[in-house]
């Protein structure tokens, strides 16, 4: 078997440990520690997290979404390549570096989706994003962590907690989606998110379109009946 290939590190912001990219032949892994965080070779769910999330709000004129956690491009492509061209997305993304590998290494990946004249890049925690306007998105994608839990850093906790889903809904227009990336179901974030005001649906996707682990992705729902 070809042996993984490291091509980099790097830091993630608030000493929470080290992001590798690692290459073997044609397939592409980033990892933390001992936890994959992305595999090239199974992208089914990344995707399925912008169009699940556009087939509910993507017809809207001038949609804008923000994805929280730009990994290798699959769910950023994917959005693209489901909304209009009026649409508007911007990527916040922690770790400049995982910028420059999307721009470099694994830019095949996303077909340079970075490039595309309806992408906003924000360095720094999605955290700020959301925060910053209220009633500002159609979608908020978030694709940062295993699970609505503070994995790649204990800060991301804020994300998932009362006052993360509370902050995430003032900055959603009337109507608008919460998606949420897990590499399994979590029912008490489900009842989270209910208390919380949204309507939830909690979809199963196989990792590899139709084949691979199950992952999970919520869609939250800011007002009226979560569509199924």
């Amino acid at each position: 078997m070809i042996p993984w290939l490291v091509l980099d590190t790097a830091p993630i912001p608030g000493d929470a440990g080290q992001l590798r990219l690692l290459q073997r032949g044609t397939e592409f892994s980033i990892q933390l520690g001992h936890n994959e965080l992305m595999n090239s070779r199974l992208s089914g769910s990344e995707k399925a997290l912008a169009t699940l999330a556009a087939e509910r709000v993507g017809g809207r004129a001038g949609a804008r979404f923000l994805i929280g956690g730009l990994g290798m491009g699959f769910t950023l492509r994917a959005a693209l390549d489901a909304l209009r061209p009026d649409a508007e997305l911007v990527v916040a993304e922690l770790v400049p570096n995982v910028v420059d590998w999307v721009r470099g290494p694994l830019r095949d990946l996303s077909a340079d989706a970075l490039s595309d004249q309806r992408v906003t890049l924000r360095i720094g925690d999605v955290v700020a994003a959301i925060r910053a306007d209220s009633s500002a998105y159609d979608a908020i994608l978030l694709d940062v962590d295993n699970g609505p839990d503070g994995l790649t850093r204990p800060e991301n906790d804020r994300l998932y907690n009362e006052m993360g889903l509370a902050a995430a809904m003032a900055a959603l227009r009337v109507g608008g989606v919460l998606a949420v990336w897990s590499a399994h179901p979590d029912r008490h974030f489900t009842q989270r998110l209910r208390r919380g005001g949204f309507s939830v649906e909690e979809v199963p996707v196989r990792a590899n379109v139709t084949s691979g682990a199950r992952h999970t992705i919520w869609l939250a729902s800011k007002s009226g009946r979560a569509r199924r």
